[in-house]
């Protein structure tokens, strides 16, 4: 299976983010936990809450892969910042339950039906869940990096109105921003806190003596106990050191219990004892949220890329496999920061230079989201302006403003100087949402880029230069409208149509919806419905369907009050 399941950059979904990370031997099982969570005992929400290190997802993936094995009845979804646009979250979430309620088995890739709102998405999904006749969970790691209102909205949703059989399971650094009070209160939430999480002595000796193969003895195990009050990732940080030290009892003895200081002296203890060239790889790689063979290979110019992942994988060197063929790994996210601050420590220089190839390597590889991300980690900002502007026209067909207006406000201003179609990607990412945000300067800056030849404009989607008086207009009747000018919106929508020719179908779909809207506003019903139904006709030839579909809501609407209710009726099924 391929972790692209579509050859488009900005809208494909990675396989792995839907694997729950795989089980390892040397862990602890904890039925005093898992038993809590048996499935047909769970409520609506299952929240496991806890600070970094303390095994939210190492228990849920042991809880996760029993549930699976006896039922088939979970499935996992691994969030990340990029899920914060809710056209990208709902693609998961819908490929996520889909699993649950689909006869096909695994994941099909099937692409995001953009035009349907994230909210709309939850109420079909609530719909499909209804008719299953046995217990399904949902597990959303890593919901901490999650800080969209309509995300929340959507999950707040779902827990509210979906059917007893369904369980949502969250794990998360930090409480989420939901109605915890009132699920609580009415038994609606199973929360697993730090405290429950922390290993008993029992289960620390477990892991020492069992797991790792240690003989400590009961007193030793409680001291790393107390000392570390039971938090997880210093208990294995301090696994590692303890290997081939003869001097067991002097290093527990001078062992201390707080958490930083205990991970900035394990990391230093661990990271000095690997071979030259794994310490290396580790600080060569560590600027990488996730990695394989081929993409470490770009990084640190050797061809053994898999190999050393392989080794570190049975070192248990901090790597967690994210597929079932070990084709993906990631770093632990505490073991990461460290290497990352040590990188910046001692090799500064190299910082840019790896990211840039990193971007270089998703780029080729179809990910245009992580191509742009480590541009912009490393400053390679001309080059995450050039990926921004060619995948800008995906993501405005998918509808995924939030993620190109983020990226381009990433950037810095003075690229926008000289950079006519890129500015105007960041007037529509802002309009899209009625947001007229520093919109008449930046089309100033495309005017007068588009009225000079030295230095001349820089751009890189050539049609869409070609276009830009078009778009201009297009824009400029939207801030009409906006600021309730409907002379100006006809005006402006009507010199859109008038310059371009009749193939280009998203311009004059965009001008005709906006004539469209001008009319309704001044009462002139059937000439609006008129443009309407234009604006229809040019998205869909356009292949712009969310556009389509919200002219098609609002044609309907102009057709209810005019009292054709038969005719709105079609529409709607239509659209």
């Amino acid at each position: 299976m391929s972790t692209a399941a579509s050859s488009d950059a900005a809208t494909q979904l990675l396989a792995t983010k839907l694997h729950a990370p795989r089980r390892r031997r040397e862990v602890v099982r904890r039925s005093r936990l898992t038993d809590r969570m048996l499935l047909e005992r769970q409520p609506a929400l299952t929240l496991v809450s806890a600070p970094a290190g303390f095994g939210k997802t190492t228990l849920l993936t042991e809880w996760f892969g029993n549930t699976a094995a006896m039922s088939g009845s979970a499935s996992w979804l691994a969030l990340d910042t990029s899920d914060n646009d809710p056209a990208v979250f709902g693609a998961y979430l819908l490929a996520a339950v889909r699993s649950l309620t689909s006869e096909v088995d695994g994941f099909d890739g099937a692409p995001w039906p953009a035009a349907q709102p994230l909210a709309s998405a939850v109420t079909s999904l609530v719909n499909e869940l209804a008719v299953l006749d046995h217990d399904v969970a949902l597990v959303l790691d890593d919901y901490h990096v999650i800080d969209s209102a309509e995300v929340h909205d959507a999950i707040t949703f779902l827990v509210e109105h979906a059917p007893p059989q369904f369980h949502l399971v969250i794990a998360t650094r930090a409480d989420p921003p939901l109605p915890l009070a009132r699920w609580r209160a009415r038994g609606d939430l199973l929360e697993i806190r730090a405290a429950d999480l922390r290993f008993t002595n029992a289960e620390a000796a477990r892991y020492f003596n069992d797991a790792m193969g240690f003989e400590l003895s009961a007193a030793e195990v409680g001291a790393l106990e107390t000392r570390t009050e039971g938090w997880i990732a210093a208990l294995q940080l301090a696994a590692l050191s303890l290997r081939d030290r003869d001097d067991v009892g002097a290093f527990i003895d001078n062992f201390t219990g707080d958490d930083r200081f205990v991970l900035d002296y394990l990391a230093e203890e661990v990271l000095e004892r690997p071979p030259a060239g794994v310490r290396r790889f580790l600080f060569q790689t560590a600027v990488l949220d996730r990695l394989n063979g081929s993409l470490c290979d770009a990084l640190t110019g050797d061809a053994d890329g898999r190999a050393t992942l392989e080794l570190l994988d049975r070192s248990n060197l901090f790597l967690v496999a994210l597929d079932d063929r070990r084709r993906w790994y990631r770093y632990h996210h505490l073991f990461a920061d460290v290497l990352r601050a040590r990188l910046l420590d001692e090799h500064p220089e190299s910082v840019a230079e790896l990211h840039l190839r990193a971007s270089i390597w998703f780029e080729r590889d179809g990910d245009t989201a992580e191509a742009v991300r480590h541009a912009m980690a490393g400053s390679h900002f001309e080059r995450a302006a050039q990926l921004i502007e060619s995948a800008a026209p995906r993501l405005r067909q998918s509808r995924q403003e939030s993620t190109l207006r983020r990226w381009l406000e990433a950037l810095p201003h003075e690229l926008f100087v000289d950079r006519p179609v890129l500015a105007l990607s960041l007037v529509g990412a802002r309009m899209a949402t009625g947001d007229s945000t520093g919109a008449e300067p930046l089309l100033q800056l495309i005017e007068s880029a588009l009225g000079r030849s030295s230095p001349p404009p820089i751009y890189f989607d050539e049609d869409m230069f070609d276009r830009l008086p078009a778009q201009l207009l297009v824009q400029r009747a939207g801030l009409a409208l906006l600021a309730g000018d409907v002379d100006a919106t006809i005006t402006h929508a009507s010199g859109v149509l008038e310059l371009v020719e009749p193939t280009d179908h998203i311009r004059r779909g965009s001008a005709t919806a906006l004539l469209g809207l001008a009319h309704w506003w001044s009462g002139n019903l059937d000439t609006a419905e008129h443009c309407y139904t234009e604006a229809v006709r040019e998205l869909i030839a356009a292949d712009h369907l969310a556009d389509m579909l919200g002219c098609s809501l609002a044609l309907a609407d102009i057709q209810i009050a005019q009292g054709r209710l038969t005719d709105a009726t079609r529409t709607f099924e239509s659209g």
